[in-house]
């Protein structure tokens, strides 16, 4: 199983310089892929713009959406976007996507919060066509650039329903499920495996797991603190997800099994505390597991 590190650009007051410092460190590091949060109403770092930063500081690690909330966008230029950043990273790019929860965030860019699924569905066609050099329709003719790979960057379906797994079986690589649960993240995977072999895809969806750590002195509580804030809309989501926090090696390493277990390909996960001691702390920790 691949181990990625999320990218600390959804901490409030990060700078905009440490973030590109972080995705260095962890391009030399052990880790496959560099994960970004998305969200509007908060002070995060949006994911695309950040990701085309980390593009450039880095050479070979790949850059993730985890996930990026597409029905907040407009479809045709996000595909553009999309393709463009793909182009620069040399084909890096992974596309996790999903539809969002936060209702604010769909008031702050005038986006339908209770159409969002539907509206999902028809962008994930568009993206499809546009990626592959077709016209967007009888009047509007190609919108380039061309993705480096070709048909699009690779696409993971994230969400937290049957449904979202079901969206693979036509349009995805892949599942991402976040939460750090790996119990939670089991039943979605199995769901998207099976949505994929009844389409009749050969071989097996990608499965792809995401999770919170934090390392080091008062790791628990210094940890704990941005995600109570990320997730204040949900007091008791809020206070689940920071009291569970693994903050010892131990516990990463019992999380990590978890979710190898369950047959994960790759878990990405996000530090809560913005110190580059914490990319250091987890690249030992895995090295001394090889």
């Amino acid at each position: 199983m691949k181990i990625g590190i999320g990218l600390p650009a959804w901490i409030p007051g990060v700078q905009g310089f440490f973030v590109l410092e972080w995705a260095r460190a962890a391009d030399s590091g052990p880790f496959s892929s560099l994960g970004l949060i998305d969200r509007v109403v908060y002070a995060n770092y949006e994911p695309l713009i950040a990701l085309a930063g980390a593009a450039g500081a880095t050479q070979r690690i790949r850059l993730v959406t985890t996930v990026l909330l597409a029905p907040l966008r407009e479809t045709t230029l996000l595909a553009k976007q999309t393709a463009t950043l793909d182009a620069l990273a040399g084909g890096r790019l992974t596309l996790g996507l999903g539809i969002g929860a936060r209702e604010d965030d769909f008031s702050a860019t005038g986006s339908e919060f209770h159409k969002r699924g539907k509206r999902f569905d028809q962008q994930l066609e568009v993206l499809s066509r546009v990626w592959s050099g077709e016209a967007l329709s009888a009047e509007i003719g190609p919108i380039g650039p061309a993705p480096a790979a070709p048909g699009g960057p690779e696409i993971l379906l994230g969400g937290y329903s049957p449904t979202a797994a079901r969206r693979v079986a036509r349009w995805g690589h892949g599942f991402m499920a976040g939460g750090g649960d790996p119990h939670g993240a089991n039943q979605f995977f199995r769901h998207a495996e099976t949505a994929w072999s009844e389409a009749g895809r050969p071989g097996k969806p990608r499965l792809v797991g995401c999770a919170y750590f934090a390392l080091g002195t008062d790791a628990a509580e210094r940890g704990a603190a941005p995600l109570r804030a990320y997730y204040s809309f949900a007091p008791e989501r809020a206070q689940g997800i920071s009291s569970s926090l693994p903050s010892s090696v131990e516990k990463i390493r019992a999380l990590i099994q978890a979710y190898e277990d369950i047959g994960t390909d790759e878990l990405i996960l996000w530090a809560t505390i913005p110190d580059l001691e914490q990319v250091a702390r987890l690249a030992d920790m895995l090295g001394s597991q090889q």
